[in-house]
């Protein structure tokens, strides 16, 4: 350990494996350490005797009409991968698909409305179709779709008027004369926001985007946007270790961080360990490491549920999506609902993993999401896991660390996504090369 390195990388969870990837193909000397003695930290995918170690303590064991503990992959921080997404654009620009690393798409795409679960119209078609709106409704939704899908900013005939580059959707909106009901899916389901602040801080140009990446990615395999991988999420750090460990990078699971070393400028210098210090220009890590350099943002609470039963109203699909909308729950934030099973090979025959999230906003998280899990019901096992979430003080430039944002309450990858490429771009102080082509190892 006592060496020299470009970079140490702290905390094994998706966003700090992607980065120690990206940085050891770059050419960069990088050493990735974790406190824990496996992959993944907070994003990991546990058996079912590691989750009932993990939340009834020590001595718990599963019941026995559960099924086998290794037959569970069970996600801690669930998320979905939009099929053309940022991410899906790293795994391949990086090569890490040839590791064999298998996906499967998520069978369905639905949000809520008025008490009831519908599956999520995207197309003018799907708008003229859905049960989601009434007959006028469908009228006004369908012509705003059809505008925003065919603005072009270098066509002035496509903008009747408006300058998405400036204008705000809440503008557009008011347009079309659009009710609650049609921003709600719009806005919520299909461009991924979760609040409706979007309408007002944002230019329109950037919800078009985030919809046509939805339409985009639905388009690729039909029924959903998402896809999943085989053996839960726990398998993208370990093949994004893997491709640091191809490139040069070291590993050292179960090793313990003592301090952070800095200079007499307060430049970080080295990483500490039982005694040894491993140098280095720049360090990168969770903020579970900083607890000094970080703000609190917020609290997420999630409540993993093993099911015996595919979840009502989402015909009988084996995985899905489900999104409540702030506005039809009477809250601030959206919750959301992760459903994998047995045919993403992460859970026995016949049981489903439902995963319900959302940003704490009150004294009793899990009251607060009681309306999902009573649509859940029959549950035969769940466990609570509420989260503080952070955010750094500072972008890293000054003193060489980097730290990574907490994960948000959101069941897709493309905000961590978004963190990935822009911590990328501050420790390289280049733009993030989406064209790239990834080496073969034996070419270095």
């Amino acid at each position: 350990m006592n060496e020299e390195y470009d970079v140490v990388v702290l905390g094994t969870g998706l966003t700090e494996c992607v980065i120690s990837g990206l940085l050891s193909v770059s050419g960069k000397k990088v050493l990735h350490m974790d406190r824990n003695p496996y992959y993944g930290g907070e994003s990991a995918s546990l058996n079912l005797d590691q989750m009932f170690e993990k939340f009834r303590g020590q001595d718990a064991k599963p019941p026995a009409s559960l099924g086998r503990s290794r037959d569970y992959n069970i996600d801690l921080i669930p998320k979905f991968l939009m099929a053309n997404g940022k991410l899906v654009k790293i795994l391949r620009m990086t090569g890490v698909t040839r590791y064999n690393m298998e996906f499967a798409l998520v069978e369905g795409s639905f949000v809520y409305h008025k008490g009831e679960i519908h599956k999520v119209p995207i197309t003018p078609t799907e708008v003229a179709k859905t049960p989601l709106l009434g007959f006028f409704e469908k009228l006004k939704a369908k012509k705003l779709v059809s505008y925003l899908y065919d603005y072009d900013q270098s066509n002035p005939k496509t903008h009747q008027g408006f300058d998405c580059t400036k204008d705000t959707m809440e503008k557009i909106y008011k347009y079309y004369g659009v009710s609650d009901d049609t921003t709600d899916f719009l806005g919520h389901a299909v461009a991924l926001y979760t609040d409706d602040s979007y309408m007002t801080t944002v230019p329109a140009i950037e919800v078009i985007e985030r919809m046509r990446l939805y339409e985009e990615s639905l388009n690729m395999y039909g029924k959903s946007p998402y896809v999943y991988p085989m053996y839960g999420l726990g398998e993208l750090p370990q093949v994004f270790a893997r491709l640091c460990a191809v490139y040069g990078g070291t590993y050292m699971l179960d090793k313990r961080v003592d301090r952070i070393v800095y200079d007499d400028n307060g430049h970080v210098v080295g990483v500490e360990s039982g005694g040894e210090v491993a140098k280095c220009k720049m360090v990168v890590g969770d903020p579970s490491y900083f607890p000094e350099k970080v703000r609190k943002t917020g609290k997420v609470i999630r409540v993993i549920c093993i099911l015996s039963h595919p979840v009502k109203s989402t015909e009988n699909a084996k995985s899905t999506q489900i999104i409540f909308p702030q506005k039809q729950t009477g809250r601030k934030h959206d919750i959301y609902c992760c459903v994998t099973s047995f045919t993403h090979h992460v859970a026995p025959n016949g049981k489903y993993i439902a995963i319900v999230s959302t940003t704490v906003e009150t004294d009793n998280p899990e009251n607060e999401v009681k309306l999902v899990l009573d649509l859940l019901n029959p549950i035969d096992e769940k466990f609570v896991y509420i989260l503080d979430t952070f955010a750094p003080l500072e972008d890293g430039k000054k003193d060489g660390v980097f730290i990574s944002k907490s994960y948000d309450a959101t069941t897709h990858f493309e905000s961590c996504a978004v963190d990935i490429v822009d911590i990328y771009e501050r420790i390289t102080g280049e733009k993030f090369d989406w064209n790239k082509k990834p080496v073969e190892p034996q070419e270095q």
